[in-house]
């Protein structure tokens, strides 16, 4: 085929995706809407920084306690129990809770898992004598002397993360450590995790860690420079004192809600794939969550550093990556039936679901051609989509007649095809049993990657909070 011939094929591949795309935006458009009152900020960390107990540690993937404090208000609700299939850091479980709702969360990454525990832990069983242990640890003559008995744990992608004397100054505090008791222990560690990518030679960046020029990797074209890095004898000092303001007064009591009512949480640990088919169905009053994006980020790697700093083996790193809801290239296949047979009708849906196939018919043709920068794109957006699939049939045993679910999620870009995520898990959503009340869109609409740009041009991409309700 020539050149010009793979052009024209190309540009019909595109039209018939984007006539579809727009017969498809045609029929949810009367739910389409703008909410002045949502912006990325509350979307995302940004509106976490500031924000007592959940400015702790930066977790970039989170939407904002603002963000499930305002859905919770706007859909009026105020009893039952909210389960949040992708809990993260457990802003949705926190939140939920002040408000009085007990709250349910399934979490794979084990630094998801640990920033819950700590927040539990701080909330229900920190004493008095507790803070004033960990007050002591602002100076940092308590652990910077102490004898090495602990060597700090590595993964292959993390060597080097660190300047020599701040592998020693990490080793050294993780050693004084094991002198506190238990529950101090646990939120010394906490601490550290916190400070690992601030003191490491590493920047968290999307797809992977994006690596200083002084850590003598070579990584891409361009030096990276990340600027001034901090001692860790000041960076966790300063995470140690935001924590112990965040407990005052009273420790103890009452630290995530104002009130005594707060309500339960309970955190599953593991894949929602796995987990969610082990919910008791019509129990849950509402979904408020947020799904990885289908935009290539790989959680394993952006972070490693926590996680080689609690002893996740390299193969369980692999399992781990293997284990995640598809979102990355290095995604293998999931034999979705053998998981669960009860999904043959959900997977049923999406193979004929007639703007994905057209997708996916259109980027095998380029990794066919070697045109993609990754061969692995196809596989990756098929996964997602049949695994989300899955994800929403269980979502909608699981809620009770009437329970919405609430989810924030990108749109997102490849080979110049844009992918509407939003109408796409709607119409599969709508045919596994949701009413779409309503596809909520951000007023700043999200840019492209810079080779996306330079190849196709730009086009901005939706991103969206998807309401739909239980029939």
């Amino acid at each position: 085929m020539t050149t010009t011939e793979l052009s024209l094929t190309n540009s019909a591949n595109l039209a018939e995706i984007e006539s579809l795309d727009r017969s498809l935006y045609q029929r949810f458009r009367d739910r389409i809407a703008v909410d002045p009152a949502l912006n990325r900020s509350l979307v995302s960390f940004q509106a976490n920084k500031q924000r007592p107990v959940y400015r702790w540690y930066k977790f970039k993937e989170a939407f904002s306690a603002s963000l499930v404090e305002y859905m919770l208000d706007a859909y009026q609700i105020n009893r039952g129990v909210i389960l949040d299939p992708f809990a993260g850091s457990g802003t949705t479980l926190f939140a939920a809770s002040a408000k009085g709702l007990d709250a349910v969360g399934i979490e794979l990454l084990p630094i998801g898992q640990y920033i819950i525990a700590t927040k539990q832990l701080l909330d229900s069983a920190f004493t008095a004598d507790d803070v004033h242990a960990l007050q002591r640890w602002i100076d940092p003559a308590v652990w910077s002397n102490a004898e090495k008995t602990v060597a700090l744990p590595e993964l292959r992608i993390t060597r080097g993360a660190y300047a020599e004397e701040t592998k020693d100054a990490i080793e050294r505090f993780l050693s004084a450590c094991q002198h506190e008791n238990e529950r101090v222990a646990f939120v010394l560690r906490f601490a550290l995790l916190c400070v690992l990518e601030t003191v490491s030679y590493t920047r968290k960046d999307g797809q992977y860690l994006r690596w200083d020029y002084r850590s003598g990797r070579k990584q891409g074209k361009k030096i990276f420079n990340k600027g001034e890095i901090p001692s860790l004898a000041h960076a966790i000092a300063q995470k140690i004192g935001d924590i112990i303001a965040d407990l005052q007064p009273s420790p103890q009591l009452d630290l995530f809600s104002p009130s005594s009512g707060e309500g339960t949480i309970v955190l599953h640990h593991g894949s929602s794939l796995t987990i969610l088919p082990q919910l008791p169905s019509a129990h849950f009053s509402a979904i408020l969550t947020s799904p990885p994006y289908c935009n290539r980020y790989d959680y394993t790697r952006t972070y490693a550093l926590e996680l080689a700093l609690l002893n996740v083996t390299e193969q369980e790193l692999l399992a781990l990556r293997q284990e995640m809801l598809s979102c990355t290239v290095e995604n293998r296949a999931k034999d979705l039936l053998a998981l669960n047979p009860a999904w043959r009708d959900a997977l049923a849906v999406v193979d004929h679901q007639e703007l994905l196939q057209s997708i996916l018919r259109y980027l095998e043709t380029h990794k066919e051609r070697g045109t993609l920068n990754n061969s692995g794109i196809p596989r990756m957006v098929r996964g997602y989509f049949y695994e989300m699939a899955c994800i929403i049939a269980e979502s909608v045993r699981v809620l009770r007649p009437g329970a919405p679910l609430i989810m924030v999620n990108d749109n997102v870009r490849y080979a110049g095809a844009s992918i509407s995520v939003d109408l796409i898990l709607s119409d599969i959503a709508e045919q596994l049993g949701f009413v779409i009340e309503r596809i909520i869109v951000l007023p700043d609409a999200k840019g492209n990657s810079s080779q996306q740009m330079g190849e196709h041009g730009k086009v901005p991409l939706r991103k969206c909070v998807y309401v739909w309700i239980k029939q």
